[in-house]
């Protein structure tokens, strides 16, 4: 599990063959979960000068190419040990939004992100939502679209300083607005009440 706030901004040093390999001073461990643009990913091999993760083909399959090159946001996955901020982020890409308008506010930056339609309904207004691994708040929701207000300090500390209209950016919807539209979708399907071992295999499906 993660929180949504960024460790660092680290570089990706190559991506061949499945392996993405990752300059940082982040020191890792082998089988470390780490999450890369708000990708969850395996530490495979530790390097002297950062670390080496494998992607899966369903990730590869989410997210677009151009979120594993150049600078990337890392997150290590929070600890019991840790301090709880941001909100629950699991690493896992729902959808590809794309930077549709970007408007100068006075003492802010409103970022318009198109998503597909399909996609809008796990969008809640005040609601969360992580964009490339950033926890951030929702303004508005519209029927294709959502509005996020970006103060100056996140604009610096993350690579959304460097967003233009059409750059593409991975999306973890709501973790809580999934679990209930998949309980209200099938609730029906059974006669008998939802069991501990239906919310299971509910949790499971994530």
């Amino acid at each position: 599990m993660f929180t949504g706030l960024i460790r660092e901004i680290a570089k990706v040093k190559n991506y061949q063959n499945n392996i993405l390999t990752i300059i940082s001073k982040h020191k890792v461990k082998l089988g470390d979960s780490i999450a890369i643009n708000g990708v969850c990913l395996t530490v495979i091999k530790v390097n002297s000068d950062g670390f080496d993760l494998e992607l899966a083909d369903e990730t590869r399959s989410i997210i677009d190419e151009s979120k594993i090159s150049g600078s990337v946001h890392i997150e290590p996955a929070m600890q019991l040990t840790d301090r709880f901020e941001g909100h629950i982020v699991q690493g896992h890409i729902d959808c590809i939004g794309v930077v549709d308008s970007i408007v100068q506010r006075s003492n802010a930056t409103d970022f318009i992100i198109k998503v597909d339609e399909k996609d809008i309904k796990y969008i809640v207004p005040k609601g969360s939502i992580t964009i490339d691994g950033i926890s951030l708040t929702v303004n508005d929701v519209n029927d294709d679209s959502f509005r996020l207000t970006i103060i100056p300090h996140t604009l610096r500390e993350t690579l959304i300083r460097d967003y233009i209209i059409g750059t593409k950016v991975n999306i973890e919807t709501d973790l809580f607005a999934r679990y209930i539209e998949h309980i209200l979708i099938n609730r029906n399907k059974k006669s008998k009440s939802i069991s501990w071992e239906d919310i299971d295999d509910i949790s499971g499906s994530y």
